[in-house]
């Protein structure tokens, strides 16, 4: 605001209030200056710099009298740590077992046999064995399905040998291309473009909108997996869950709306991953998926799970995330750089409670006994702190939002201390969601909605394989192969831990 001295007033009271105005217009520019920022330094290091939010070292010395005050409270004695598992070394591995060998002799010419002292055939003593790692293309082959037929010589009947129902009737794939391409896509995040590139080269013409059709009728053969899979995970006395932003072509708009691609991940008992794909992101998405849940649900501070956690009948108890709650204060260092420092070395000892927790290897009841001794004075500090310090803070200052934040869900944060089995943070599922991040920014996006249901089907496949240390490719090559003719009231045969149980058992015998 310009002023012209020459028109000031006299009145000593008009000038007072003219400067507090000036003043407090001043100390708004400065906050607003401060956000922007704030949001600039986030941007850039958003797009440039290193995403994992540790601690200075340097700054926790500043600190030091906060962390000693928690470190007492924790234990008086001294902190004995286990030692660490030695780790496999940096040396060169052995080759597994499992891949298949091929002996190849490398031995001496006819003339090499002999003695050149005393003329003698020299005797075979020995080998010496070493292994080199060699690489087989993959190569296509055309199976050609042949029934025979047979016929009475007085023509009374004729008889054709049946062949065996294929995955997709009368189509042109066979289970081990299906599972190629769909590993490939979702579970290697291989576009169908490049997939038809690749085949291009040997020799065979499949064009994307083929494979998306097969894929498609792929996602509806599994689906009695997929359901049952969604059944057990909601039997979890844990799940966790989050979700991402996926972009979806809609002919009736000029460009791509925004969908949602959720996770949800069981616990130990039930070691399924399962997705679900959802127009936007509306509370009716998780409502519906966890219709029949009742148990710890662990996730962000997202309003749509709140109807969730009000509805008693629904009996789910909300668990809040520390990894968000370290985010949230590792973002506030440029703006505060004391107060974001002190919570961050806080948190940390948390984590230092549950990183000796699992080298230990405590079991539930064991592990909700230490952290009742090791983490609950911590995290009474911390509630202190926080309710002291935010007198100090302006609300809508990147600290001061990080505490109200932290304060505002304590009670969800701070449950995991109640039971062993829950954990500190969410970070199963953001991990299982990382494979969609990297997946969208090679096919970019979903053709439509029952794209994005078919990709959250098949992917549910791969990433509940790769969790249980299967093979993603030999599961669903023998699954399209046997699940058409399997009976349907004994498909829980063909669920991924099942299946594995059953192969490791016939290998056994």
């Amino acid at each position: 605001m310009e002023i012209d001295p020459s028109n000031l007033p006299d009145d000593p009271a008009t000038l007072k209030r003219m400067v507090a105005s000036l003043l407090d217009d001043r100390d708004a520019g400065e906050r607003r200056l401060r956000q922007l920022q704030h949001m600039l330094e986030q941007l850039l290091r958003y797009r440039y710099g290193p995403r994992r939010e540790r601690v200075n070292e340097n700054q926790l010395f500043l600190f030091a009298a906060e962390i000693i005050k928690a470190d007492k409270a924790t234990s008086p004695e001294k902190k004995t740590r286990s030692t660490k598992p030695q780790g496999k070394g940096h040396g060169r591995q052995r080759l597994p077992k499992t891949l298949e060998r091929r002996r190849v002799v490398f031995d001496l010419a006819e003339n090499e046999k002999q003695c050149k002292h005393c003329e003698r055939v020299l005797e075979l003593i020995g080998e010496e064995v070493s292994e080199r790692l060699e690489y087989i293309p993959a190569s296509m082959q055309v199976i050609e399905e042949v029934c025979l037929k047979y016929a009475c010589h007085k023509g009374c009947m004729i008889v054709t040998a049946q062949k065996p129902m294929a995955p997709i009737e009368k189509g042109l794939p066979g289970p081990g291309l299906l599972a190629q391409v769909a590993v490939s896509k979702y579970g290697d995040h291989l576009p169908l473009n490049r997939q038809e590139g690749i085949f291009q080269r040997h020799g065979v013409t499949l064009s994307r909108k083929t494979m998306c059709d097969w894929m498609w009728r792929c996602a509806e053969l599994v689906s009695p997996l997929y359901d049952s899979m969604k059944e057990r995970v909601l039997s979890s006395k844990v799940v966790q869950t989050d979700d991402t932003p996926v972009k979806v072509l809609d002919p009736s708009i000029p460009h791509t709306r925004t969908g949602r691609i959720w996770t949800y991940v069981g616990d130990c008992d039930h070691p399924y991953t399962v997705y679900d794909y959802t127009p936007t992101r509306g509370r009716d998405g998780p409502d519906v998926f966890m219709e029949k849940f009742h148990g710890y649900l662990q996730a962000d501070a997202y309003t749509g799970y709140d109807e969730l956690y009000k509805d008693r009948e629904r009996r789910i108890v909300e668990v809040a995330c520390w990894a968000h709650v370290r985010r949230k204060h590792f973002e506030a260092q440029s703006s505060d750089p004391m107060r974001s420092t002190v919570m961050l070395a806080y948190i940390r000892l948390l984590y230092d409670v549950e990183r000796e927790a699992r080298e230990m290897k405590l079991g539930g009841e064991e592990r909700k006994a230490w952290r009742q001794a090791k983490s609950a004075p911590i995290l009474d500090d911390i509630k202190a702190y926080l309710q002291r310090e935010q007198l100090a803070v302006l609300p809508k200052s990147p600290e001061g939002g990080a505490m109200a934040y932290t304060l505002s869900n304590w009670e969800a944060l701070i449950r995991y201390c109640d039971d062993g089995d829950l954990e500190i943070d969410n970070n199963g599922a953001e991990r299982s969601l990382r494979g969609i991040a990297v997946g969208r920014r090679n096919w970019t996006f979903f053709g439509s909605d029952n794209g994005g249901q078919t990709a959250a089907i098949l992917t549910s496949m791969t990433a509940s394989c790769k969790r249980l240390a299967i093979d993603p490719f030999t599961y669903l090559r023998d699954i399209f192969q046997r699940i058409s003719s399997h009976p349907k009231n004994r498909f829980d045969e063909l669920l991924p831990d099942k299946w594995k149980a059953a192969r490791s058992a016939a290998t056994a015998n």
